[in-house]
């Protein structure tokens, strides 16, 4: 008996009718074949003013990983609130690896001092950490406030005349400041600021009396148009070797916020893998180290699972923080 030969078109009829017979989600996947991430430029979103410190190290760090992507990464900025505007945005955002978001020290606070409807933890998918930042307590070069305890005996000497500028309401530098001045029984005039750089020409100019905030300081400090009196780190920085850090003043006190990426809930883990995969290299790349040297920082890299785990430590200690100090909101 002769032997048809099987036809092409009957392969695929069959294969078409298997389908069928699997339901309509297998139909659907040959319809439309998986595609390689990334197709299309990806968004991150940085929540401070562009030419600041940590955007342009940012914007440094999106090229290195576009290059490994075989796309485009295009960073948006979305300043104000404390830095805490990127997190709205992930929230809202479809989780499929084109939005994500720097994610700084403030997130993990804002929604213990206040009502939100997003949670840091909850809204997102956590990528990798890249590094920390130098905090520091900077005057204008020609102020007679030379160390911290001046800044104590003026606001003790002068009630509510002392003016201090931070990047914002909650963010490190606002809530260290409240912390070491409740101590003592003193208060301040607290004047935020969006950015670093904003914030750092007001010091310089006298508008303020005294700046607190993270790297964006140090070409102000370098050029000699601040004073740098403290930095908060668990020791003193390469850099301005002679400055002392509040640790070591004993103030028990350091702050250093480390951050990383983060994108929506929900994301696949292989997106979350080709995207840790792309910014770790690129955050090694002598480009990026260097940019980050020059506002004395360095690489503080954590894999996924790592940095999750740190995000819900950072999550709990802020809580412990806030409630230490009376900023805890009262539940609803």
């Amino acid at each position: 008996m002769a032997v048809k030969p099987f036809h092409p078109r009957r392969r695929q009829a069959m294969g078409l009718m298997s389908a069928l017979a699997l339901g309509p989600a297998f139909g659907r996947a040959l319809a439309q074949p998986p595609q390689s991430f990334p197709t299309r430029p990806i968004s991150l979103w940085v929540p401070w003013p562009a030419g600041g410190a940590t955007d342009l190290a940012m914007r440094v760090l999106a090229e290195l990983a576009g290059r490994h992507l075989g796309q485009k990464v295009i960073v948006e900025n979305r300043a104000g609130a404390g830095g805490t505007l990127v997190m709205p945005i992930l929230q809202q955002a479809a989780p499929d690896g084109y939005t994500i978001a720097q994610m700084p020290q403030p997130v993990f606070r804002a929604p213990l001092v206040q009502k939100l409807t997003w949670d840091p933890i909850r809204d997102t998918s956590p990528i990798l950490q890249i590094s920390g930042v130098t905090f520091g307590i900077v005057v204008p070069a020609a102020s007679g406030l030379r160390s911290l305890d001046d800044l104590f005996a003026y606001a003790k000497q002068h009630p509510g005349a002392l003016t201090v500028a931070t990047n914002g309401v909650g963010t490190t530098p606002h809530t260290v400041m409240d912390e070491l001045f409740s101590r003592r029984g003193l208060t301040y005039v607290h004047v935020p600021y969006k950015g670093t750089s904003e914030q750092m020409i007001a010091v310089s100019s006298g508008q303020v009396m005294v700046g607190v905030n993270s790297n964006g300081f140090a070409p102000f400090v370098d050029s000699g148009a601040l004073r740098l009196l403290v930095t908060f780190g668990e020791q003193r920085t390469r850099r301005w070797p002679q400055v002392p850090t509040l640790r070591e003043l004993g103030h028990g006190i350091v702050a250093t916020s480390p951050y990383g990426l983060a994108g929506p809930r929900g994301m696949p883990a292989a997106v979350v893998q080709a995207l840790h995969d792309a910014f770790r290299l690129a955050m090694h790349e002598p480009a990026h180290v260097a940019e980050l040297e020059r506002y004395d920082q360095s690489l503080a890299y954590l894999g996924t699972e790592d940095y999750a785990r740190s995000m819900r430590e950072v999550y709990a200690a802020e809580k412990r923080t806030v409630e230490r100090l009376g900023l805890a909101r009262a539940p609803s």
